[in-house]
Parts: C-alpha cells; structure tokens; sequence
C-alpha cells in the first residue's frame, strides 16, 4: 500500500459517519493496518502499557482492552505480567488478527456506545487507546464501561484533542465526578499518537479511579 493508499484509508476511517462505514473501513484496512500504521509510528498502543503498570496492581484481576483493534497491546500487557486480558472490538476482520497474535483470554465483538455483555463489576480495569478519536466511539461508551468496571478499579483513556470538548468527553469525565462514579487520578499534557509522521494527531491520556 502505498503512502496515498494509507492516506485515503485513514481519511475513511476518520470520515466514517457510521458504525457500518466505520466497520467497513476497518475491514478494508485490516490486513494492512499493523504494517501502515507502524512506519508512522503509532505508538498507543504501547505506550498505555506506561499507565497501567503505574496504576493496576497485575494482580487486581481480569483486564478489558476496549477497542483493541488488530491487538497490539496484548502481548505487552501479558509480558509484564498481567493475568487474564480480554479484547473488545466492533471489526471482526481485526479481531481476528489480535486473535493470532495472542495475548488475549478472549475477544468479544461488540459496539462502544451500546450495551455490554458482561455484567456489573466485571473488571479490574479498562484501558482504550486510539478509540475516542474523530469518528469512533461516542462518549456515552463511558457509561458501560464504568458499569462492568468494579470500585476502586481503573479506567485508562487516551482522548483525540479536537474530540476532548467538542464531542463531550470533558463534560461526561466531569459528570462522572460529580455523580461519584471515578475521580480523577492523572491527566497526561498532549502528546503525539504518531512518533514519526501525522504530528497533528495530538491525544492526552487520562487515568480515572472507579468508586
């Protein structure tokens, strides 16, 4: 593929206006992902391992990666010794290539801003990078992650910068707080998603305590 090809993918995923353009995008993209989007030096997906280690115990318990993609973060998360990891994503295109690159327990297919299928308090933590960004989950997907995240558990996001107070993320992390559902534990400055290429792409990363 070339760097135009990656260009039109990633605009298509950026544009999707859907959950099924977004689906089929991803299905598009999927066997190419991991090559494309590493020679620009995504880098989220490992750099979240930096805030886990920091905050989740590895053995507070079962972890999800929510919108774990072609899976990237599993294998890093196993090696530092975390027990059981689930993956969560909408693709089933990439969720088959996190399942032949290991590292999960189990991969459920499922949508970010609809109902869940695990019950309250399920998990440890949750971790989701790369998803709330232009054209992805909404930030009512918040609301059901926290449900299946126990008290005094972890939530672990990074937030695209041009989604953060346009699309509501920074008003639904403070109505958490004032509902008693997490307080905050850290907030990252921006930084960038790309270490090589795409240097407007600028996230923060946010830790929250489950109460």
């Amino acid at each position: 593929m070339s760097s135009e090809d990656h260009s039109e993918a990633l605009e298509a995923v950026y544009a999707a206006a859907s959950p099924e353009q977004l689906a089929g995008a991803y299905a598009d993209w999927s066997a190419s992902y991991d090559h494309e989007t590493l020679s620009l030096g995504y880098a989220l997906p490992f750099v979240v391992t930096s805030w886990l280690a920091r905050h989740v115990p590895k053995e507070a318990g079962p972890l999800l990666d929510a919108g774990c993609g072609t899976g990237l973060s599993g294998p890093l998360v196993k090696a530092l010794g975390y027990g059981e990891l689930e993956g969560l994503d909408f693709s089933a295109e990439m969720l088959a290539v996190a399942g032949a690159r290991g590292g999960y327990a189990k991969l459920t297919q499922a949508e970010l801003g609809k109902t869940l299928p695990w019950p309250d308090g399920h998990f440890a933590a949750f971790f989701s990078t790369g998803v709330f960004t232009e054209g992805h989950a909404p930030a009512s997907a918040l609301d059901e992650l926290v449900r299946i995240t126990r008290g005094d558990g972890h939530a672990i996001v990074t937030v695209r910068d041009t989604v953060l107070e346009a699309q509501g993320f920074r008003s639904k992390f403070l109505q958490f707080e004032r509902d008693g559902r997490w307080t905050a534990v850290e907030e990252s400055p921006p930084f960038r998603a790309f270490a090589i290429a795409e240097p407007d792409v600028l996230v923060q990363a946010f830790v929250f305590r489950i109460l």
